[in-house]
């Protein structure tokens, strides 16, 4: 026997999932009336996801996702006035079936966490389904509840199970020792680890296609990775020159200890004292270098969200802050409330992190908004800006000089993603003299590799060049706004960074079909649900890239478009 597979269904797993659904639910079991087409639709499958496994190449099992926000196949048997404490972010689990000749097997397991590990990933915090009440037992060993409310579907009887994500996640935590045992017997090929890793997710899983071990890269020209936001364009000739002509010895050699020569360009270009300038290895590197360091387990954090998923991760997994969340609207147009934030702050937060321009929405807010903000804050209240895109809306939007003469405010800026120099990692923080004092005392040596630190030299020397880059994104981006809006499957966000937020159109996709279709074509694109607690919708980030590769990447989602539209 094959590796069990377990995947998002395709469009044509689908119709197979279709017809297997006749067979169980109308002539075995009796629920639905049988039909000409023997095939078993409804409207529900417009908005929802159907997690597959398949051995030997032939489907054996398959259950149905429903996200929040829309209708559930409840709706159909329940009111929601009757349990209305179950539907707060709430997915459903629906068609929970696994065939005859592989109910001795580990699918259903599989299939389980598989439901598990998507809800949790999109930050669900309930599932529900309806459980049929032949199998209650089985569903109650997994942590669902049965609230003993009966539904009766033609000749078959169910039970409404539900319960919190956190409450089965310790019920059947157990299980996770099988799932080890039998890891090498699976082929997982959801966009989520199979077992539950306290990590942040990230894009990247371009590399799939590349090899983690780099075994062949001669498929990056083939690969595109629209599923991070790195840059379309290289980074200026000096640097590449300069690497070029020294790399050995910048490979075999260790750099200055603090990236002393760096300091002095930063603080040259952008204006700001050497004693309030801190380096790292880009602005992830940063954050954990510096948060452990300002805010504790009993520390009151603000996040705006959506927002980068590493702030939430090392605020609530790793040091355990206590973090309240404040949404950007989409009806808003994704722009930052000050008023709301304003009245926020009144709580008397600890940290309040904020990115501008926004990732993943690109929405840049006015620098001196925020410093207003910022200057009328309560005085214990510490703000760590993130402005690792604030040169895609102009260098003079930063808060750098600010922050240098502040005691209460953090300028984060990477220098990976608008230098394009992601490869080598680099960024600094820039704060009020005192801090950068205290912090260098856990900063390690020797944290920003040489080639990082020459490379970043270089790209400080050539300001034109990349200014003229950003120009050109701008264009590239209004260009693929519009070709992405004439297929007719989304509804498009566009700020002023290098990507665009694509809302999926109700009953023509969902992100994760719409991500695994993509992939079948080499293109990689982010379902960004995970990034924002408070999402209820299927939406996806696309970046730009240079005129050729957007158009290949708009000519893959017009033929997935075309299945749909």
């Amino acid at each position: 026997m094959d590796k069990i597979v377990i995947k998002i269904a395709d469009v044509n797993e689908r119709d197979g999932i279709y017809k297997l659904r006749h067979t169980i639910y109308a002539v075995e079991l009796g629920q639905h009336k049988t039909n000409p087409e023997e095939q078993l639709k409804d409207s529900i499958d417009d908005i929802n996801t159907y997690i597959i496994a398949k051995i030997d190449d032939q489907i054996a099992g398959f259950v149905s996702i429903t996200p929040p926000g829309g209708s559930y196949g409840l709706d159909k048997y329940v009111s929601r006035d009757e349990f209305p404490f179950i539907y707060d972010n709430m997915y459903e689990g629906r068609l929970f079936s696994v065939l005859k000749p592989y109910r001795t097997t580990n699918v259903a397991l599989l299939l389980f966490f598989g439901v598990l590990r998507f809800v949790e990933s999109r930050k669900g915090d309930r599932i529900m389904t309806i459980g049929r009440e032949d199998l209650v037992d089985f569903y109650e060993k997994t942590g669902l509840i049965n609230l003993n409310k009966s539904i009766i579907s033609g000749a078959v009887e169910f039970k409404l199970l539900y319960a919190l994500v956190t409450d089965i996640r310790k019920k059947i935590a157990v299980y996770e020792n099988i799932l080890k045992r039998i890891k090498n017997k699976v082929d997982w090929q959801l966009d989520f680890p199979m077992i539950e890793e306290k990590t942040c997710y990230h894009g990247g899983a371009f590399f799939n296609a590349l090899g983690h071990r780099f075994e062949t890269l001669e498929k990056s020209d083939s690969v595109i990775s629209a599923d991070v936001l790195d840059a379309w364009f290289s980074p200026a000739d000096e640097v590449i020159q300069t690497l070029t002509e020294y790399l050995p010895f910048a490979l075999r050699t260790s750099p200055p200890t603090y990236a002393e020569g760096l300091v002095e360009a930063i603080s040259e270009y952008r204006g700001v004292n050497t004693d309030c300038i801190l380096t790292g290895a880009g602005s992830s590197a940063l954050i954990y270098q510096v948060f452990p360091h300002i805010v504790h387990k009993t520390s009151k954090v603000l996040i705006i969200e959506p927002s980068y998923g590493e702030y939430a991760h090392i605020l609530e997994e790793v040091i355990g802050c206590q973090v309240t969340r404040m949404y950007l609207s989409r009806q808003d147009g994704y722009v930052l409330n000050i008023e709301e934030l304003e009245k926020k702050l009144k709580f008397g937060f600890d940290l309040v992190v904020l990115i501008n321009p926004n990732n993943p929405t690109g929405i840049y807010t006015q620098s001196d908004l925020l410093q207003k903000v910022m200057d009328n804050a309560p005085a214990h209240t510490l703000f760590w800006i993130d402005e690792t895109y604030i040169e895609y809306a102009g260098l003079s939007c930063s808060l750098e000089k600010y922050a240098a003469q502040s005691e209460n405010c953090i300028v984060c800026k990477s220098m990976s993603k608008v230098y394009a120099l992601s490869g080598v990692r680099s960024g600094y923080i820039v704060t009020g003299s005192k801090r950068i004092q205290y912090l260098k005392k856990f900063s390690p040596p020797w944290a920003v590799s040489l080639p990082a630190q020459i490379a970043s030299v270089k790209a400080l020397e050539n300001p034109e060049y990349y200014r003229k880059m950003y120009d050109m994104t701008a264009v590239l981006r209004q260009q693929l706004h519009a070709q992405l809006e004439n297929l007719g499957l989304f509804d498009i966000t566009t700020g002023v960074i290098n990507s665009i937020l694509c809302h999926c159109k109700p009953g023509l996709i969902q992100a994760d079909t719409l991500v695994e279709e993509a992939r079948k074509s080499n293109l990689f694109i982010r379902n960004v649900i995970s990034m924002n607690k408070g999402s209820q919708k299927s939406v996806v980030r696309i970046s730009v890239k240079s005129q050729e590769i957007n158009e290949q990447i708009i000519s893959i989602l017009k033929n997935i478009a075309g299945k749909r539209v």
